[in-house]
């Protein structure tokens, strides 16, 4: 638990570090993520840092704001109109230095936990070490938001396997949050970690496999890249119709990007 940990802090400093090297036209500049700005990604993380570390450590009112919250989502809301509302009064600095010692406390909290200790959430309640490799899914996907927009390369890190992990193991999830048959065995996945070893999931089979680039794979997963953007290699069937609608994140049935629409930019918004 340490270790996820470790790793989840890791993930939020990195965002931090480029959060407080933009300029105050590149908080402002919509990103390829529905419109959302740099400030909208911050916002969105801190304020659910704060509601994950109201869970951890007062079950019973996270459980009442998080009624309230699906409430107002059902109704038609919009959950950046909700930070919005709450941090509205922050510019991007302020934005950030407010949300640091939020999910520092996180961390901190997460980390003392048992990694079976039950957590509720949005959705089921969740594993404490699944909770925490979700915040680093999520602090990495909007994170590459904020790199895309800023034109900037990230340099990918071991702490991907923790995506990759989700992503592998949402297979069945993907097709059933859609009301589909899940259809057959996962394929096999095979990806290439950032220091060239090799990261596996589920059994060889040589007509359903995903292989690629673990950075590629977790920036599908999260809906981050359009598989045409991708270098993924993948078999006809199952597997195509997975990377075709992968989900790895909680909620309704998300319509990822079209081709061309996410990508890096090729120069900064100054």
């Amino acid at each position: 638990m340490k270790e996820t940990c470790q790793d989840l802090l890791a993930e939020y400093n990195a965002l931090h570090a480029l959060a407080a090297s933009l300029s105050p036209a590149q908080w402002r500049q919509p990103s390829a993520f529905h419109d959302w700005s740099a400030w909208d990604e911050i916002a969105h993380l801190c304020y659910f840092d704060q509601t994950a570390l109201q869970s951890a450590t007062d079950p019973e009112a996270f459980l009442r704001d998080a009624q309230a919250l699906n409430t107002l989502m059902a109704a038609g809301g919009h959950i950046s109109a909700v930070a919005r509302e709450v941090y509205g009064h922050l510019d991007g600095p302020a934005l950030l230095a407010y949300w640091q010692p939020v999910y520092a406390r996180l961390v901190q909290t997460l980390a003392a936990l048992d990694p079976k200790a039950r957590l509720p959430w949005y959705g089921p309640p969740m594993s404490a070490r699944s909770f925490a490799t979700a915040r680093l899914m999520e602090t990495w996907a909007h994170g590459q938001d904020v790199w895309d927009t800023a034109g900037r390369a990230r340099a990918p890190t071991a702490r991907l396997k923790h995506i990759a992990h989700i992503g592998a193991t949402t297979y069945g999830w993907t097709f059933a949050n859609r009301g589909e048959p899940v259809p057959g065995p996962a394929p096999y996945v095979e990806l290439t970690a950032p220091d060239g070893g090799q990261w596996t999931w589920n059994e060889p089979q040589p007509d359903n496999f995903v292989r690629g680039s673990a950075e590629d794979f977790c920036l599908l997963v999260t809906q981050r890249r359009h598989l045409d953007d991708t270098r993924l290699r993948y078999s006809p069937g199952p597997a195509q119709r997975w990377l075709a609608q992968a989900q790895c994140f909680a909620g309704p049935p998300a319509t990822g990007p079209a081709a061309g629409t996410r990508v890096l930019r090729t120069a900064p918004a100054e």
